[in-house]
Protein backbone atom coordinates (compact mmCIF):
# COMPACT_ATOMS: atom_id res chain seq x y z
CA UNK A 1 0.00 0.00 0.00
CA UNK A 2 1.17 3.90 -0.87
CA UNK A 3 2.36 5.64 1.43
CA UNK A 4 1.43 9.22 0.60
CA UNK A 5 -2.62 10.16 1.17
CA UNK A 6 -3.29 11.00 -2.47
CA UNK A 7 -1.61 7.57 -3.79
CA UNK A 8 -4.32 5.52 -1.37
CA UNK A 9 -6.93 7.72 -2.99
CA UNK A 10 -5.92 6.46 -6.40
CA UNK A 11 -5.37 2.87 -5.14
CA UNK A 12 -9.50 2.72 -3.53
CA UNK A 13 -10.68 4.57 -6.51
CA UNK A 14 -9.08 2.61 -9.17
CA UNK A 15 -10.19 -0.54 -7.40
CA UNK A 16 -13.32 0.91 -7.20
CA UNK A 17 -13.68 0.96 -10.97
CA UNK A 18 -12.39 -2.02 -12.18
CA UNK A 19 -15.07 -3.56 -9.99
CA UNK A 20 -17.61 -1.44 -11.81
CA UNK A 21 -15.89 -2.20 -14.95
CA UNK A 22 -15.88 -5.58 -14.40
CA UNK A 23 -19.60 -5.93 -13.60
CA UNK A 24 -20.75 -4.20 -16.68
CA UNK A 25 -18.72 -6.47 -18.68
CA UNK A 26 -20.40 -9.48 -17.25
CA UNK A 27 -23.61 -7.75 -17.79
CA UNK A 28 -22.52 -7.19 -21.56
CA UNK A 29 -21.54 -10.82 -21.78
CA UNK A 30 -24.79 -12.35 -20.22
CA UNK A 31 -26.93 -10.55 -22.47
CA UNK A 32 -24.52 -11.47 -25.36
CA UNK A 33 -24.97 -14.97 -24.07
CA UNK A 34 -28.83 -15.12 -24.24
CA UNK A 35 -28.66 -13.49 -28.15
CA UNK A 36 -26.41 -16.80 -28.99
CA UNK A 37 -28.58 -19.25 -27.37
CA UNK A 38 -31.65 -17.89 -28.60
CA UNK A 39 -29.61 -18.13 -32.29
CA UNK A 40 -28.75 -21.48 -31.65
CA UNK A 41 -32.23 -22.67 -30.50
CA UNK A 42 -33.32 -21.40 -33.67
CA UNK A 43 -35.82 -19.13 -32.04
CA UNK A 44 -35.75 -15.64 -34.44
CA UNK A 45 -38.42 -13.50 -32.25
CA UNK A 46 -36.46 -14.03 -28.78
CA UNK A 47 -33.32 -13.42 -31.21
CA UNK A 48 -34.86 -10.15 -31.90
CA UNK A 49 -35.61 -9.18 -28.78
CA UNK A 50 -32.19 -10.48 -26.81
CA UNK A 51 -30.61 -8.31 -29.72
CA UNK A 52 -32.11 -4.93 -28.98
CA UNK A 53 -31.18 -6.12 -25.36
CA UNK A 54 -27.59 -6.68 -25.95
CA UNK A 55 -27.16 -3.95 -28.04
CA UNK A 56 -27.97 -1.30 -25.14
CA UNK A 57 -26.16 -2.85 -22.86
CA UNK A 58 -23.23 -2.89 -25.23
CA UNK A 59 -24.12 1.10 -25.73
CA UNK A 60 -24.06 2.12 -22.39
CA UNK A 61 -21.07 0.45 -21.55
CA UNK A 62 -19.42 2.46 -24.20
CA UNK A 63 -20.97 5.56 -22.69
CA UNK A 64 -19.24 4.40 -19.40
CA UNK A 65 -16.19 4.07 -21.13
CA UNK A 66 -15.77 0.11 -20.56
CA UNK A 67 -15.78 -0.24 -23.92
CA UNK A 68 -14.28 1.54 -26.90
CA UNK A 69 -16.59 3.50 -29.84
CA UNK A 70 -15.31 0.43 -32.96
CA UNK A 71 -15.27 -2.70 -30.15
CA UNK A 72 -19.21 -1.87 -29.16
CA UNK A 73 -19.74 -1.16 -32.95
CA UNK A 74 -18.24 -4.35 -33.87
CA UNK A 75 -20.04 -6.77 -31.18
CA UNK A 76 -23.52 -5.26 -32.09
CA UNK A 77 -22.89 -5.88 -35.95
CA UNK A 78 -21.68 -8.78 -35.19
CA UNK A 79 -24.78 -10.06 -33.26
CA UNK A 80 -27.07 -8.10 -35.58
CA UNK A 81 -25.33 -10.17 -38.37
CA UNK A 82 -26.25 -13.20 -36.83
CA UNK A 83 -29.58 -12.63 -36.07
CA UNK A 84 -30.39 -11.26 -39.84
CA UNK A 85 -28.82 -14.59 -41.20
CA UNK A 86 -31.09 -16.66 -39.28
Amino acid sequence: MANIKSAKKRVLTSAKRADRNQAIKSAVKTEIKKVRSAIDAGNKEDAAKALICATSAIDKAESKGVFKKNTASRKVSRLAKAVAKM
